[in-house]
């Protein structure tokens, strides 16, 4: 009888901690910057989400652009702020998932090429031809602003991969890494998120005579909110919608300012198909 009882209240507990963790609606977000901005970002969306679900919402923080792609997949996160190269992976790899909302500035966004002062390089409107020959770092190898598409325009205006382009190739992590790195001259050029960029730069965390903006690519599709397609199975009918709903409704400005965005509108998979092209060209994704 007491085995039985402790094997009734183990199937007991266990069953209670299955319902919690199905009760429990987890997110995450691409490590593009250091940890303590995040936190603060997504500590604030977490609590904003959870009040407007009426259920428990966790923001899970991950250490690698790859880490929130296998979350993704393994169903550890159900939602996930994404780049535009890494949502397009994560997708890829779950049945029916979907991109749901996006920045309004994520339609057209920018990577900048920043350069350090021994460079002698300064701002153009054209490519930078002299930055071959150079040491240069990326961000992450996951990034969409940090990697795919500053590579894409290396790849078409210096007519070579980067290994063969510059003295050495680095992979930072994430942009604000890349700004320290090119600031302190451990890499003479580097890409960078150019939001990252503006708002170091206006909190005083950059350099100007150290390290400057050379160049900035044409506008791409990037950041986006992405959902796996199991969720309405999971937490009942409609809640995609409702949750595609309430980060279209985010107008905290808190919220807004901690991204930076002006505001979230509708996103869908079709908007990232220059993304995953432009991958499959470089042959960072198969087709």
């Amino acid at each position: 009888m007491r085995l039985l009882s402790v094997l009734t209240a183990l199937l007991v507990s266990v069953s209670f901690s299955l319902s919690l963790q199905a009760e429990t609606f987890t997110f995450t977000a691409i490590p593009d910057q250091d940890e303590s901005r995040l936190q603060q970002r997504f500590g604030k969306v977490a609590a904003y989400l959870e009040k407007e679900l009426g259920i428990e919402v966790k923001y899970v923080p991950v250490k690698s652009y790859a880490a929130a792609v296998t979350a993704f997949r393994n169903n550890q996160v159900q939602l996930a702020w994404f780049g535009g190269l890494s949502g397009v992976q994560a997708r890829s790899l779950v049945d029916g998932s979907e991109a749901i909302a996006q920045g309004f500035e994520d339609q057209f966004f920018t990577s900048y090429l920043i350069a350090h002062k021994s460079t002698g390089l300064t701002r153009s409107d054209d490519f930078p031809q002299a930055i071959a020959g150079k040491t240069f770092t990326f961000g992450s190898k996951g990034s969409t602003s940090g990697r795919l598409m500053p590579e894409y325009f290396i790849r078409l205006n210096l007519a070579q991969p980067p290994s063969a382009a510059f003295e050495r190739v680095g992979f930072s992590g994430d942009h604000s890494r890349t700004i320290a790195l090119v600031q302190s001259g451990a890499f003479e050029v580097g890409a960078v998120n150019y939001k990252v960029w503006d708002r170091e730069l206006a909190s005083g965390k950059i350099d100007p005579s150290q390290v400057s903006v050379i160049w900035k690519t044409p506008t791409y599709p990037d950041y986006q909110w992405s959902i796996r397609g199991d969720v309405d199975a999971n937490y009942g009918e409609g809640f995609k919608d409702k949750v595609k709903q309430t980060l279209l409704n985010i107008d905290d400005a808190d919220i807004l300012a901690a991204f930076p965005r002006q505001s979230f509108i509708n996103a869908a998979n079709h908007d990232y198909q220059p993304i995953k092209d432009t991958a499959v060209s470089i042959g960072l994704i198969d087709g």
